[in-house]
């Protein structure tokens, strides 16, 4: 089957690759469709801006799409960064907005946060179906590692042993993420509803 990702994130989009094409799956970016988009993420929930991603996509291709919107919520910070992780404090790269969480936490004894991602499919039909995982953990102290992109330098999940996700093989997140968890879903729900 033919997925289109709705996103322009290049690690997202190998993680989608790497977890779907061995199972058979046809994946391309919206790239790689020749779509150039970047819709607003207007929705006041992961769950609403997954779906305002896909329907934007869908609105082009007319065939299924997969779209997630997803981020890192951490309790000291009241859910920040939450749904403006992509875009934390205005801050331009991925290392400016981990330390600016770092910096925050410095005196916090509440180290905890999860990992959310919501994924929306959008069927043949334009119907959407939504799957949330979630992976919880808590902050380093310090960035650790180069593996995987965003928030994984200072994200110590609840089952890594005490290490970032950074700092593991890429094979642990594929396996262990808030969106292998999330893909698990769909894919469970498209073993039962197959889609032509």
């Amino acid at each position: 089957m033919k997925l289109i990702i709705a996103s322009n994130n290049s690690g997202k989009i190998r993680e989608y690759k790497e977890i779907l094409e061995p199972l058979g799956f046809e994946v391309f970016s919206q790239g790689e469709v020749g779509i150039v988009l970047d819709a607003e993420e207007t929705g006041t929930t992961f769950e609403e801006n997954a779906e305002i991603k896909a329907r934007a996509i869908y609105g082009k291709t007319g065939c299924c799409v997969i779209s997630d919107d997803s981020g890192l919520c951490v309790d000291a910070l009241h859910g920040e960064p939450g749904l403006y992780s992509a875009r934390y404090c205005g801050l331009a790269t991925e290392h400016e907005r981990r330390q600016a969480i770092l910096n925050k936490l410095q005196d916090a004894g509440d180290r905890s946060a999860e990992f959310i991602c919501c994924i929306c499919f959008l069927d043949t039909s334009g119907e959407a179906h939504l799957f949330k995982g979630v992976w919880h953990g808590t902050i380093a102290f310090a960035e650790e590692g180069t593996n995987g992109f965003g928030y994984d330098p200072i994200f110590i999940s609840e089952d890594s042993n005490g290490r970032t996700t950074a700092s593991l093989p890429l094979p642990f997140k594929e396996t262990h993420s808030h969106r292998a968890r999330a893909v698990r879903m769909l894919l469970a729900y498209l073993a039962e509803h197959p889609v032509n």
